[in-house]
C-alpha cells in the first residue's frame, strides 16, 4: 500500500498538469464547452445553469488553473489532506459528467484536452473512472504524505504557479492561444482537410434468423435486416465538415479557397469588439488586392450598419457560428488565405500592417 499510494499520485498529477495546461492554452475554446454543458444542465437538471453561461469565460481559466495547481500540490505534496478532498469532488464531479454525456449522448466531446486530443465520451468515462480508483488511494493516504521541501517553499511554489497560469490565460484570451490544435491553423490547407485523408470503410451489420453478421459490403439477399452501419477507419475522416460560405445569391465555399483572402471574422456583429475596428477597416482599405471578405453568422441589418459605421466597403458572406469560432478565437479575428491555405492568423489586439501581409504574400 506504502509503494502504491506513493505511485498513484504521479500519474494523477501529470495528467491533471497536461489537462490544465492544453486548457488554460486555450480559454476560449474550453468556455465554449462549458456553455454546452451549462446548457444541457440547464435543460436537463435545473435552470440555474443558464445564468452561468456568461461567466464561463471566468470559470475556464480558474478551472484551468485549480487543474494545474492541483496537480503539482499532490506531486509535491502540498496540503495533502485539503488536495485529496478536492481531487476527490472533482473526479466524482467529471466521472457523472462524463457517464451523463456517454450514456445520453449529450456531449459527444468531453473537452478533457482541447482540440489536442479528441476522446468520445466513453473513452472519457473510462479515463475518469481510472483516475477515480487512483485518487481514492490518494484520499484513503491523505494523512500519509510527507512533503518534498519546506512549507514556505511549498506555498511559494504554488501560488507562483497560480499567478503564472493566470496570466498564461489572460494574454490567450487577449491575443490568440499560443499552440493552435484546430484545423485553421497556420500552414493548414483547408480543402485537403475537406476531404478524406484515405478511402472511408465501413462495416455492415445485419440479423437473420436471429444471428448477427458482419459484411464489408452491403449484402443483397433480402433475408438480412439492417442493424447498423459501422466506420472501420475513423481516423480517415476529413478534419473539416462543416465549412460553408454563403450569401442569398448562393454557396460561396469554392471562391473561399481561390487566390488571397483578407477574412474579416465577426461571427457575432452585436458583441463583437469595437477597439480596434477603425484599424481593421484601414488594413481592408489598403488590402484590396488581398480581396478582403467579411465572414460573419449575424443578421444582414447588422452587418450593414457595422459597414456603413466603419466604410467597410467590403463583401459579406455568412458563414456558421460555431465554425467561424472555431476558425480564430477573437471576435473580429483576422485571417489571410493564399489558395485555400492559412498563412496569417491574428486577434483584434493585434491588427497586422499591410507590410506584414505584403510579406507573408512573398
Amino acid at each position: 500500500m506504502k509503494i502504491l499510494k506513493e505511485i498513484a499520485r504521479y500519474p494523477v498529477g501529470a495528467l491533471f498538469i497536461f489537462s490544465g495546461l492544453i486548457k488554460i492554452n486555450d480559454p476560449k475554446g474550453t468556455a465554449i464547452k462549458l456553455e454546452e454543458y451549462f446548457d444541457v444542465f440547464s435543460y436537463d437538471f435545473a435552470p440555474f445553469f443558464e445564468y452561468l453561461i456568461p461567466a464561463a469565460l471566468f470559470l475556464s481559466v480558474l478551472l484551468s488553473v485549480l487543474e494545474i495547481v492541483l496537480g503539482i500540490a499532490v506531486i509535491i505534496g502540498y496540503e495533502m489532506k485539503i488536495s485529496a478532498w478536492v481531487l476527490l469532488g472533482l473526479i466524482v464531479f467529471f466521472t457523472f459528467l462524463t457517464f451523463y454525456s456517454a450514456y445520453f449522448n449529450k456531449v459527444t466531446d468531453c473537452g478533457c484536452f482541447g482540440d489536442a486530443i479528441k476522446l468520445t465520451p466513453w473513452e472519457s468515462f473510462y479515463k475518469d473512472l481510472i483516475l477515480l480508483v487512483l485518487i481514492i488511494i490518494i484520499f484513503i493516504n491523505r494523512d500519509n504524505y510527507q512533503a518534498f521541501y519546506p512549507v514556505k517553499w511549498q506555498h511559494i511554489t504554488i501560488g507562483v504557479a497560480a499567478v503564472i497560469f493566470t496570466y498564461m490565460g489572460i494574454f490567450a484570451i487577449r491575443h490568440l492561444p499560443f499552440i493552435d490544435f484546430r484545423a485553421y491553423a497556420i500552414g493548414n490547407h483547408l480543402p485537403s482537410l475537406m476531404n478524406p485523408s484515405e478511402e472511408l470503410k465501413y462495416e455492415y451489420v445485419m440479423e437473420k434468423n436471429g444471428e448477427t453478421f458482419s459484411f464489408e459490403q452491403y449484402p443483397t439477399d433480402e433475408g438480412y435486416e439492417f442493424k447498423e452501419m459501422k466506420l472501420l477507419n475513423p481516423e480517415a475522416q476529413p478534419k473539416i465538415t462543416d465549412l460553408s460560405v454563403w450569401t442569398d445569391e448562393g454557396d460561396y465555399t469554392d471562391q473561399l479557397f481561390e487566390g488571397e483572402k483578407l477574412l474579416l471574422v465577426i461571427y457575432d456583429v452585436e458583441n463583437a469588439s469595437k477597439d480596434h475596428m477603425e484599424e481593421i477597416a484601414n488594413l481592408a482599405g489598403q488590402a484590396a488586392n488581398f480581396q478582403p471578405w467579411i465572414l460573419t453568422s449575424s443578421g444582414y441589418e447588422q452587418v450593414e450598419a457595422l459597414r456603413h459605421e466603419y466604410q467597410l466597403a467590403i463583401p459579406f458572406f455568412y458563414a456558421d457560428a460555431t465554425v467561424l469560432k472555431t476558425m480564430v478565437r477573437s471576435n473580429p479575428g483576422i485571417l489571410l488565405l493564399s489558395d485555400g491555405t492559412v498563412v496569417g492568423k491574428w486577434h483584434h489586439n493585434d491588427v497586422p500592417d499591410i507590410s506584414t501581409l505584403n510579406r507573408l504574400r512573398n
